[in-house]
């Protein structure tokens, strides 16, 4: 564990503003780095930017505001600080001597996250494994006091060994883990395959979205749901049944941005859920700001787990029992911008570039559930009519009966 459980450790968040990341965005990375930060149990305290043209190769941000930052930090007993980008071990052990604390970037947090997270042994393996793929180009830093061993001919010293017999270890642990992880995927595709001709459906999104709460109000389960960012590691699959027809719900792990490409590789037999599904019910956040840029994310990444395959997909705006707006004042000319919608100007204009495949629901009032499940309904039974046209006779007349006998 990076982040100690027993008591909240006091930090502070470090960005970048640069031509390629403007001040918005960078301050949308910030506002997402201190939820992480809350969720692995630490308290940010400030948030420091620095607009440059690139970072600084040695420190990351440039020496004054470094100095700004080490004066902070001995001033208020801060204990940790968090940059929104990776960090070479060049980088880390430059700022460790610098600001004497500990340093952390956006890729080990989500780490630390996902450590605690993980519940079965898959999952532990999956972190394991991505834990050990950050640490391995690392490694330089932890051997820095031995620094004054050089290399060359007749030089070279315990410090250099060491570093090696290190790599050694962990490339190993890496190659068993990956093996490991192998043999779970053949079991966890066996285990598919035995689900038989069920249509799959697969709930997506960005983390902390509602996904598992839509999971429990559709399946009637107690999937765990919480206010923090991956809440849910593990794939969670219910068989559902609505009106007469049976299909597979599967909860995944929520996506962000910058997710780290180690924990994507190892994440890759939970994604499977998602490249083998049917059907996807895409969960948007419709109260968060930024959900747009959110939902950019989740296609992407879509986009790269199913190779561009095309999935039917259903677009669910959740929570809009907390969305809200600004309306314009009535002398304001200016063109309206997503602050200045309403819920009902968004839905008339997702429902038009969406046609049917478009719903606003709350799952955690209920709030158009028998909607959404009307429309999953209809989308999971024309894929299943797809495999087996001639259940299209049983459809009817079980519906004919229901119609001329509700109590059959």
């Amino acid at each position: 564990m990076i982040i100690s459980q027993e008591s909240s450790e006091r930090a502070v968040l470090v960005g970048l503003i640069t031509p390629q990341q403007d001040e918005t965005r960078a301050r949308e990375y910030i506002d997402e780095l201190a939820f992480l930060a809350d969720t692995a149990g630490a308290v940010t305290v400030k948030t420091f930017f620095q607009r440059v043209d690139y970072p600084n190769p040695r420190s990351f941000v440039g020496k004054g505001k470094l100095e700004e930052i080490r004066a902070f930090v001995e001033d208020n007993e801060i204990g940790m600080v968090i940059f929104d980008d990776d960090l070479t071990s060049k980088q880390v052990s430059n700022l460790e001597k610098e600001l004497k604390v500990k340093i952390l970037d956006r890729t080990a947090l989500i780490l630390d996250i996902f450590a605690r997270r993980a519940q079965t042994a898959h999952a532990k393996t999956q972190v394991e494994l991505a834990q050990y793929q950050y640490l391995l180009p690392r490694l330089t830093r932890m051997w820095t006091h031995l620094e004054r061993q050089r290399g060359g001919i007749g030089m070279r010293g315990p410090g250099e060994t060491q570093i090696e017999t290190d790599r050694r270890i962990i490339l190993d642990k890496i190659s068993r883990l990956k093996e490991e992880l192998r043999s779970i995927d053949r079991q966890k595709s066996i285990q598919r395959k035995n689900r038989g001709k069920l249509t799959r459906v697969a709930l997506v999104g960005y983390t902390n979205v509602g996904k598992s709460t839509l999971m429990n109000v559709l399946a009637k389960s107690d999937v765990f749901a919480e206010n923090k960012l991956f809440a849910t590691l593990d794939t969670t699959v219910r068989k559902v049944t609505i009106d007469n027809l049976p299909f597979l719900l599967s909860d995944t792990v929520g996506f962000i941005r910058k997710l780290p490409t180690n924990l994507v590789e190892s994440f890759k037999s939970t994604l499977d859920e998602v490249r083998e599904a049917d059907l996807l019910v895409h969960v948007v956040d419709i109260s968060h700001p930024t959900f747009e840029d959110q939902i950019a994310v989740v296609e992407k990444t879509i986009q790269d787990i199913c190779g561009g395959a095309e999935k039917p997909v259903i677009l669910v705006f959740n929570k809009i029992d907390a969305f809200s707006y600004t309306p314009k004042d009535a002398d304001d000319l200016t063109p309206a911008t997503r602050e200045n919608l309403s819920l009902d100007d968004l839905r008339e204009t997702w429902m038009a570039r969406m046609q049917d495949n478009c719903v606003f629901i709350s799952a955690r009032n209920g709030t158009n559930i028998d909607e959404l499940r009307k429309i999953v309904y209809d989308k999971a039974r024309e894929i299943h009519l797809t495999r087996f046209p001639y259940n299209d006779f049983l459809y009817q007349h079980y519906e004919d009966t229901v119609e001329m006998d509700p109590e059959q």
